[in-house]
């Protein structure tokens, strides 16, 4: 499929071009280039699942003069993101993934969370650049530099091992080395360069060096949870959750991704104490490695995912630029038991405080105060309160675009919206 966009946007360019030298494409000629890249990067994805019911997040790619092969790199949080917030993944087959996430090595049970990769034991120093003996003996030109005490090449240590030159850096340093010895060695050392280059690359597998992931035990190395990307996974189940919602999805699914939104949501620092932690819970922090509690604080990348995705738990959308309150990820505890203030800064810059009732909810959004009030008896319905003290009752809890858009940018003409729930609305705890 992405062979026949690619032809079809080449033979389009080709066709349009004109004096300018530039060409246009009319809207259905882009519209169908993407229908078929989106066709192939689906069924990328699809192929890509694994046998536990994750994605692949990185594969290798090998290019031979006539073939093309794959090599898998080892599961990754990050790839099971992104595969959920593709949007390829049913609703069905997310809540497989994610069950199988909390039954991967990838989830550490001391942080009740997940690493982004599986922990794993590093080789020590003098396991590493340790040629094979039957790899010597299959190239002529190492057993003649042997016998001939040249270790420009390779050597032999005390242990009888045998090593590339430690001087090497990578592939270049050992074929210039082998251009210095043709003048001796021509037809050997000639015969001899691929398969070396082979040789070199198989030991050291440069070609699946993932950096800090694979070296370094800190910062987001083996054995760490980055808390980024466990918010970015809660965003994305969010995301599905909501998308199932959209499309009509069954109530024990949509019950069953609650479930599992909020036992991601469970090992987020916020739910721990200072102790389990390691640091201030509350207080942004990069990463968790294995030997130590939270690390690097500061205004992560976490603080956005968290964000957007508590506004999700309030049931705060918009679409098609209207506010819509859709609270069925939101559950009944975290209404208040008894009426308590609510503090804020209003549009005007002022500090303001009302009340919000027992059974009742309140929070700001473009610093105006939303209230939520659970009554069974009453249909569901939302009261935006004007500055000019007059208010507005909707049936529903649906804003109209026109207000949604004093809403965004402010006016100050909405100083408050109220709302009824009823319970069956909300998530069951």
């Amino acid at each position: 499929a992405l062979g026949q966009a690619a032809s079809r946007y080449r033979d389009t360019v080709y066709r349009q071009e004109g004096f300018s030298g530039k060409a246009s494409l009319s809207f259905a000629e882009v519209t169908a280039m993407l229908d078929d890249a989106l066709a192939a990067i689906d069924q990328s994805i699809r192929t890509n699942v694994r046998d536990d019911s994750m994605y692949h997040a990185y594969n290798l790619l090998e290019l031979g003069q006539s073939t093309v092969g794959v090599e898998r790199l080892y599961v990754m949080l990050e790839g099971q993101v992104a595969a959920l917030s593709s949007g390829a993944v049913s609703s069905e087959k997310t809540v497989e993934l994610l069950e199988a996430l909390f039954d991967s090595a990838m989830f550490r049970e001391d942080v009740n969370t997940f690493m982004l990769y599986p922990d794993r034991g590093l080789p020590r120093f003098l396991e590493k650049n340790r040629i094979p003996t039957d790899a010597v003996e299959s190239i002529p030109l190492l057993g003649q530099l042997l016998e001939a005490g040249d270790d420009s090449i390779f050597l032999r240590d005390e242990d009888g091992v045998f090593r590339f030159n430690s001087d090497f850096a990578n592939a270049r340093d050992l074929t210039a080395a082998l251009d210095d010895l043709a003048p001796k060695y021509a037809a050997e050392a000639q015969k001899a360069r691929q398969p070396l280059v082979e040789l070199y690359e198989h030991v050291f597998n440069h070609k699946a060096f993932t950096g800090r992931s694979g070296t370094m035990f800190g910062f987001e190395g083996l054995g760490s949870v980055y808390w980024h990307m466990v918010s970015k996974l809660l965003l994305a189940v969010q995301e599905r959750f909501f998308a199932a919602m959209d499309e009509g999805e069954d109530e024990s699914v949509l019950r069953r991704l609650g479930h599992l939104y909020y036992r991601v949501r469970e090992g987020l620092g916020f739910n721990k104490t200072p102790q389990e932690f390691g640091a201030f819970p509350t207080d942004p922090y990069s990463n968790t490695p294995k030997h130590a509690g939270a690390q690097q604080p500061g205004m992560t990348g976490q603080v956005k995912e968290e964000i957007l995705s508590r506004f999700g738990e309030l049931g705060v959308r918009v679409r098609d630029g209207k506010v819509s309150l859709q609270v069925a990820l939101l559950r009944e505890r975290e209404l208040t038991g008894s009426a308590e203030p609510l503090r804020f800064l209003d549009v005007g810059g002022s500090w303001q405080e009302l009340d919000i009732p027992e059974s009742g909810l309140g929070f700001t959004w473009c610093q105006v105060p939303f209230v939520y009030r659970l009554d069974d008896s009453a249909e569901s319905e939302m009261t935006i309160k004007l500055d000019d003290g007059s208010e507005m009752k909707l049936q529903g809890l649906d804003m109209p675009a026109e207000l949604s858009a004093e809403l965004f940018v402010r006016t100050g003409r909405i100083r408050r919206v109220e709302v009824s729930l009823r319970r069956g609305q909300l998530f069951p705890d």
